[in-house]
């Protein structure tokens, strides 16, 4: 028999027919069927081929393909039933009409097409009765299990091959026997006479007589290792880019490296990193000389403990040219080693203890992978095998690169982002209160801590002396966080300490800093940055001598109160808007405070959490302050230990604490003066006196003349009623003048023979410190002297 072309077009009749219904193309089997020429029919409706009464069939909802049989005119009259097949013909909208021309009848049984489908056909088959034993196998299946069919005929399935896959197959065949339903299966098992496994997925189906009955199963086995592989290997990416930095750790980002490869990828994999260089510098962009000293970031193994390493995390090794590390990092490549105790021996013989652990747990395959992110080497990943009988494959490799890769930008990212932060951390210690100023107005305890994870914030607080012995306490929050938010905290620092400096009352100190942070904010604008700047702030002003104190906010959390006996409250403060609002006024509050008080001033990342509402978070607060506040240090850290978690805070945390204390009555002195200079000597003779009860008598000469010059001075130039008073401490002597002027005094060079313009200049010249404040009533010049000095 002469073989049949396989372009055999004249065994299809086929026609196409246009969307509007002409035939435009009829085959030489068309002619065939219907005895119609090309020419005849070309061109013409299709409809007129048809019977009369003929149904067309359509093709199904959004399909492109029809079926069915059409009652069709022949040449010479005849109807013929013929079963069509019609394709749409896209995007032209025709469609393709054809029919076989050489429909065969019930095979033969000895077709020897027939008989070479079970033997020859690629898909491994194999056959089992109602018993579930073996009826037979084709070739393929035959040369999967390494044994011949006259063998193996009449054995169960867990009989044939490994018994925990083999189990398995067979009770999903034994459910395929007893449902009638097809189910398919995966398993991993070696193949007859190979050293390794293939993963395999077996498709059971039931085989049944002519009533239906089941009468066995057949097995077709499919080996789909590469494409497990490649699953596997896309799952690995995948899984690589979820679990890889998770946080802005080095060491926990390469933890995570090695917690994805292992056991996906290697048996053993450690991740070693270059050193950082010094003083915040970047990395080399070539690779580093050999030899190379390397810091372990993480390792990870198979064995619990990880007994394989040589190195713990945290410590360095040096490594030689001979060491797959150096050698990887010199040619900026990954280096596959098939047999480390082989083709390392050089290195392993230098290094005896890892040469012993590598014949120890056998290790038979190493890759190296540089860590290289945005052109710089950052270190090396090293992936061992010995439990896994399979060497490093070209995949594996592929795939190692895409995870480090992945990884190295993650460690990059940590690194910048750790040097950022110490960099941020430390200009922001910097420019908060190294220690708190003692003074007799109260006993104070601070906490700063930055956030855990996000970057170090602007929460800043400080204690300010004032005039007086009165004492200012602030603390306040910049908006974000970075190397930008220290930055506007310490100019927002400074500026409260000089408008403090000039004794501004809490509301217009608060009301001349919003419009300093406008201004920050317009100049942040100019400089092509969002411009958006912002801050909340508490200022509080406490007089031991009053035991009063002011206090106003500008959109800051109110501060808790502990009194000496009663339990602790929120002190109700008109919050104030924020700073950088612009425009809108602020409020102040006076409250009287016993002493012994303790005043807590706080930021909004002590009391917010994920975990609890603020109102939760302020009872902690004040069950944790009302327990311990007898002591402030142990008080702040109960404080901290109570509301922020093991972890650190989510936010940056300030905490100022503050007992107040009072002055007796009897270290403060008053004494109304009348505008006459001639009473000047009997003042001084009182401050004297008053200086000798005291048992100040050492400060007396200069006392008098501070108390003459600027009392003379009140006298001279401002308005009555005029005060004297003389405050005291173990330390300080301060020396008050008030009046009703609200001209404020200033030193001035006097000439040769002017008789007055002096007296402040002496002031300054004699005390530690002076100035004025302004009052309701006019103005008080202050003068502080030490008494230390004069002891």
């Amino acid at each position: 028999m002469s073989p049949v072309h396989p372009l055999d077009e004249a065994a299809t009749a086929r026609a196409v027919i246009a969307g509007n219904g002409t035939l435009i193309h009829w085959s030489e089997g068309a002619r065939r069927l219907l005895g119609y020429t090309a020419e005849e029919v070309e061109g013409r409706p299709a409809a007129d081929l048809l019977a009369p009464g003929a149904t067309v069939p359509r093709p199904a909802s959004g399909g492109g393909r029809a079926d069915g049989v059409l009652e069709l005119r022949h040449r010479d009259g005849r109807t013929l039933s013929v079963w069509v097949l019609a394709h749409a013909l896209e995007p032209a909208g025709d469609w393709l009409v054809l029919t076989p021309l050489e429909a065969r009848g019930p095979r033969d049984p000895e077709d020897p097409l027939t008989g070479a489908v079970l033997a020859q056909a690629p898909c491994a088959l194999a056959v089992y009765d109602e018993r579930l034993r073996l009826y037979g196998v084709n070739d393929a299946m035959a040369e999967v299990i390494g044994l011949p069919e006259e063998r193996i005929r009449g054995l169960r399935v867990s009989e044939i091959g490994s018994r925990p896959a083999g189990e398995r197959v067979e009770r999903e065949m034994a459910e395929v026997l007893a449902s009638g339903r097809a189910r398919a299966v995966e398993t991993y098992a070696r193949a007859g006479g190979e050293d390794r496994a293939h993963h395999w997925l077996a498709r059971i189906a039931p085989l049944k007589d002519t009533h239906g009955r089941v009468i066995g199963v057949c097995v077709a086995a499919h080996d789909f290792t590469e494409q497990f592989r490649a699953r596997e290997r896309l799952q690995l990416v995948n899984e690589a880019s979820v679990r890889i930095g998770t946080t802005l750790d080095v060491t926990r980002t390469a933890q995570e490296l090695t917690e994805v490869c292992v056991p996906a990828l290697a048996d053993f994999v450690s991740v070693d990193l270059l050193d950082p260089p010094e003083n915040g510098g970047e990395y080399r962009v070539g690779p580093p000389p050999a030899p190379v000293t390397l810091r372990r970031a993480a390792h990870l193994s198979v064995n619990p403990g990880t007994p394989e390493a040589v190195v713990t995390p945290g410590e360095t090794d040096v490594y030689p040219v001979s060491s797959p590390q150096a050698d990887s990092l010199t040619a900026g490549r990954p280096l596959v080693t098939p047999n480390a105790s082989g083709t390392l021996e050089e290195w392993l013989t230098w290094d005896g203890r890892r040469g012993g652990h590598v014949r120890e747990y056998g290790v038979h395959s190493t890759m190296s992978v540089p860590v290289r992110a945005r052109g710089r080497t950052l270190g090396v990943v090293v992936l061992s095998r010995f439990r896994r009988p399979d060497p490093f494959t070209a995949d594996d490799v592929l795939l190692a690169e895409e995870v480090t890769a992945r990884a190295a930008v993650c460690i990059d990212n940590a690194r910048r982002y750790s040097r950022e932060r110490q960099t941020a951390l430390a200009l922001q210690r910097s420019l908060l209160p190294q220690s708190l100023p003692r003074t007799a107005a109260l006993e104070a305890a601070s906490r700063y801590l930055p956030a855990a994870r996000a970057g170090v914030g602007g929460d800043w607080f400080d204690v300010i002396p004032l005039s007086g012995m009165r004492v200012a306490m602030v603390v306040g929050d910049v908006i974000g966080n970075g190397i930008q938010a220290s930055a506007t905290m310490g100019r927002l620092r400074t500026a409260v300490r000089t408008l403090a400096d000039i004794d501004l009352a809490p509301d217009e100190l608060l009301t001349h800093l919003d419009d300093l942070v406008v201004r920050l904010s317009a100049e942040a604008g100019a400089e092509g940055t969002t411009g958006e700047v912002g801050a909340t702030c508490l200022y509080a002003v406490y007089d031991p001598v009053s035991r009063r104190c002011t206090l106003a906010s500008a959109g800051h959390p109110p501060p808790v109160v502990q009194p000496p006996e009663g339990p602790p409250r929120q002190i109700d403060v008109a919050p104030g808007p924020a700073l950088g609002v612009g425009g809108l006024p602020y409020e102040s509050v006076e409250l009287d405070l016993d002493e012994g008080t303790v005043l807590a001033l706080y930021t909004d990342g002590l009391l917010e959490s994920r975990h609890r509402d603020v109102a939760a978070g302020l009872q902690l607060f004040c069950r944790a302050l009302q327990e311990s506040s007898r002591d402030l240090e142990e008080a702040a850290h109960a404080i901290l230990q109570a509301l922020l978690p093991a972890g650190g805070a989510p936010d940056d945390v300030a905490l100022l604490l503050a007992r107040t204390q009072g002055l007796a009555a009897s270290d403060v002195a008053t004494w109304r003066i009348p505008a006459d200079p001639a009473l000047v000597a009997p003042i001084r003779k009182q401050v004297s006196d008053q200086l000798e009860v005291w048992g100040l008598t050492a400060a007396t000469f200069t006392a008098e003349l501070v108390v003459s010059e600027l009392v003379t001075n009140a006298i001279r130039y401002g308005e009555p009623p005029i005060r004297l008073r003389l405050i005291h401490d173990s330390e300080t002597l301060i020396c008050e003048v008030s009046d009703s002027s609200h001209t404020a005094p200033h030193l001035r060079r006097a000439k040769t023979f002017d008789e007055g313009g002096r007296g402040l200049l002496l002031v300054a010249q004699l005390t530690q410190r002076w100035g004025s404040r302004h009052t309701p009533d006019g103005k008080t010049i202050w003068a502080e002297l030490s008494l230390l000095g004069e002891e």
